[in-house]
């Protein structure tokens, strides 16, 4: 039986489903989820790609980082990448680690990732649970919380309403449902101002997995860069919330429509996850992609690589200068300041 047949089932048996199970289902079912069946989803082949697929750069670039707090950590420290996909972030940020870490975990729900992962070897794992020790180190998660399933809320009045999942006739359907006060609480600490009718996509999984990696982290960093903003700036995107599919490179159907084909995502809401920091007694700033990169010294690589090419264009090879020009290109796209330039980094440490 299809996902959508077995979501239906589940539905007319027990009755409407939240949101959070349903995208659960969509995601990460083993057997026709979006991540959990199928191919590696983080290609050009694929279904969309993130900074590390687009320039080497941004792995190189945020091991300045990594590297300088794992030089004021005692040994042995441990790196992970949480929602590692095809390894495109950590074999740039490895080679330009120092100190290198003596551990390197990689983790990732997807078999596909997995098995891309393994054949490069690396230690694989399928989820951050599955790590049980505390350690030293460094925990990156890159576009990998706006993946974790969600709640959906609405406002009414001075009140809240959950949406949950029903059926109506052959299609699923959003359908109303009396606020969890887990819910209520996240939406009233985190959700920022809301018109009367407005969509809040409540990010409870993400806010207990960050509370996850500092139990895990003796001390150390954790880095998390995802789209997203912090509640203030989502404001005006809240009449409509914004929850949202992809498939193929470009925005794909209602979300409710083929479950497993799409991916389903939405914005991070920053503001939550610095009170969480806060709340476990973490230090966290957030930045601007485009802000910690240069900080870390991309806009200074940026120029030796037209210094390079403007050698090569004086007399060097024709096609080492095509390929330094296009490897600036890449790296000016994790800049762009309405693009990924515009995704956020949290830096949390312990």
């Amino acid at each position: 039986m299809s996902l959508l047949g077995r979501i239906r089932g589940e539905i007319l048996e027990s009755g409407p489903m939240p949101f959070e199970r349903f995208m659960g289902l969509a995601l990460y079912d083993p057997d026709g989820g979006f991540f959990g069946d199928g191919p590696l989803r983080s290609t050009k082949a694929g279904d969309f790609l993130t900074s590390p697929e687009v320039s080497a750069w941004f792995g190189r670039t945020l091991g300045r980082y990594v590297g300088g707090r794992f030089a004021a950590l005692a040994s042995p420290t441990t790196l992970v990448e949480v929602g590692a996909g095809s390894g495109s972030l950590l074999g740039p940020l490895l080679a330009s680690v120092a100190p290198v870490p003596e551990r390197t975990v990689a983790i990732d729900a997807s078999p596909a990732a997995r098995r891309t992962l393994e054949a490069a070897g690396y230690d694989t794992l399928a989820d951050l649970a599955d790590l049980t020790e505390p350690f030293r180190g460094v925990i990156v998660a890159n576009e990998l919380l706006d993946n974790l399933p969600m709640r959906l809320a609405a406002r009414r009045g001075d009140a809240w309403e959950e949406r949950w999942v029903g059926v109506g006739g052959a299609a699923l359907e959003l359908v109303a449902a009396p606020a969890r006060a887990d819910t209520t609480d996240w939406l009233e600490r985190y959700a920022g101002p809301v018109p009367d009718g407005g969509f809040v996509e409540v990010q409870l999984a993400a806010y207990d997995w960050l509370h996850r990696a500092l139990r895990l982290l003796e001390s150390g960093s954790i880095i998390v860069i995802d789209y997203g903003a912090t509640a203030e700036e989502l404001a005006p995107r809240r009449s409509i919330g914004t929850l949202r599919t992809y498939r193929a490179h470009h925005l794909g159907p209602d979300p409710l429509l083929e479950p497993g084909a799409t991916d389903i995502t939405a914005d991070v809401n920053f503001t939550a996850l610095l009170g969480g920091a806060a709340v476990a007694g973490a230090s966290a700033t957030l930045h601007r992609q485009d802000d910690f990169l240069v900080g870390l010294g991309l806009r200074d690589d940026l120029a030796e690589l037209r210094d390079r090419e403007l050698e090569l264009a004086r007399g060097g090879d024709a096609m080492a200068r095509l390929q330094v020009r296009s490897e600036i290109k890449d790296a000016e796209t994790l800049l762009h300041p309405r693009g990924l330039g515009d995704f956020r980094g949290l830096v949390v440490e312990k």
